[in-house]
């Protein structure tokens, strides 16, 4: 049996135990998830058409894996302007198995579908419970004469502290618990070619918390 699905603004022609790479989805690998919008479902030759959706059809997957696809380079450049932007982009996606294709309004068996849901919270708790934590060792970092701008990393002035900020950049404690994934985004946006690592941003911006020359 197969069935045709409707997920991401993409449609995917899926059957029992094939891998789909779709939009990211909630959940973590071995979560159960289902697609309602089942456009068709057929076996051999006999077919079921959606009017848009097949009434009383459900698909249901595992989540095997989230990753990001690879880097796409968009260009734009305007002629005889000196108009030129380079940036990246990479796409999450959530790789699914694909379990039951069900009609007649069955429901899934095995792990029910709420089951990320339930996962959800205990993930916020976590975070809750180590929040503090994070939030005392933040306390304690800062020198006792610290001020916390972004202008003070070397070659930032106002033009740049108004693009980093439109990009959710606005203090030096942010700069300095960047990720390898955030330097990528951000120096991408900026079309920097590396700017980031070379100018040692994030260690300047821990120097600076703790009160010493940026350098």
């Amino acid at each position: 049996m197969f069935a045709v699905i409707k997920t991401g603004g993409k449609q995917y022609k899926v059957a029992a135990n094939d891998l789909v790479r779709v939009e990211k989805l909630a959940g973590e690998a071995g979560d159960t998830v289902t697609f309602e919008n089942v456009l068709m479902v057929g076996e051999n030759a006999d077919v079921t058409l959606g009017s848009p959706l097949v009434d009383g059809a459900l698909v249901a997957g595992e989540v095997v894996e989230q990753f990001r696809d690879k880097k796409v380079i968009v260009f734009k450049k305007k002629r005889r302007q000196g108009y030129r932007r380079k940036n990246g982009h990479r796409q999450e996606l959530t790789l699914v198995r694909i379990t039951e294709i069900l009609t007649g309004g069955a429901k899934p068996s095995g792990k029910k579908a709420a089951a990320p849901k339930k996962a959800a919270p205990k993930k916020a708790e976590t975070k809750a419970e180590d929040a503090p934590a994070k939030a005392e060792t933040k306390a304690e970092a800062p020198a006792a004469d610290f001020k916390d701008d972004v202008k003070l990393i070397g070659g930032v002035g106002p033009a740049l502290e108004k693009k980093l900020a439109d990009l959710g950049v606005t203090s030096l404690a942010q700069i300095a618990e960047w990720t390898k994934d955030d330097i990528e985004r951000i120096d991408g946006e900026l079309n920097f070619k590396g700017r980031i690592e070379r100018d040692d941003w994030i260690g300047q911006a821990k120097n600076l918390i703790a009160g010493k020359p940026a350098q």
